[in-house]
């Protein structure tokens, strides 16, 4: 992503005279939509999995494969094998610009046990639901983290309540959610084993 900063800069796309905060969103808007672009034919050839991780390492984010301890960020240094020989078992969108246009990567991973979304500016309550009606994903994530996503509320949260094997949830610095002890008792309710970590004020 810097890279591309500087040459763009370099390029004269954003030279000083034209340069203006909006011209500067939308370019990083269209980009990051590009990277979270959904290839169908890609995940058929390649798997959910590779595709998935090739996805999360354009966008910023970092993947650990089952069996495999170190978090993966490069794209150009992903494993490689048979197809399907890799499982992604934890995501770290930590900085990153997934956003809800790449989540249909998610439908086919069957290992994922973790998730951490910190600081990630597109997760919004939209992104939640859609991961809490992912099959795979209701019975497979077992923790995730969700710190400092402005655009997530309680309905967000809400909505994780059909992950019905989460054991740790960590929520922390998320202005959007305003009713938290209500919040709070409906996911206890509904995930009476969830162990839920807060850090909100």
């Amino acid at each position: 992503m810097q890279q591309l900063s500087r040459a763009a800069i370099q390029a004269g796309l954003f030279s000083q005279k034209t340069r203006s905060p909006d011209v500067g969103r939308q370019f990083w808007g269209w980009l990051n939509a590009v990277f979270n672009k959904v290839d169908y034919e890609r995940i058929k050839a390649v798997g959910p999995d590779r595709s998935t991780a090739e996805w999360l390492t354009r966008c910023g984010a970092k993947v650990r494969f089952h069996g495999l301890d170190r978090w993966q960020h490069d794209y150009n240094a992903l494993p490689t094998g048979p197809l399907g020989r890799f499982k992604i078992q934890g995501i770290d969108a930590t900085d990153s610009c997934i956003m809800y246009n790449g989540f249909d990567h998610l439908d086919g991973l069957e290992h994922l046990e973790e998730i951490k979304f910190n600081k990630s500016m597109y997760i919004e309550d939209s992104c939640l639901e859609r991961i809490s009606t992912i099959e795979n994903l209701q019975s497979s994530l077992l923790k995730m983290e969700v710190v400092s996503c402005g655009n997530v509320t309680d309905k967000g949260i809400i909505a994780l309540h059909k992950l019905r094997n989460l054991e740790h949830l960590y929520l922390s610095d998320l202005p959007g959610v305003v009713d938290k002890e209500k919040t709070v008792e409906r996911l206890q309710t509904a995930l009476p084993k969830l162990n839920i970590e807060l850090d909100l004020v």
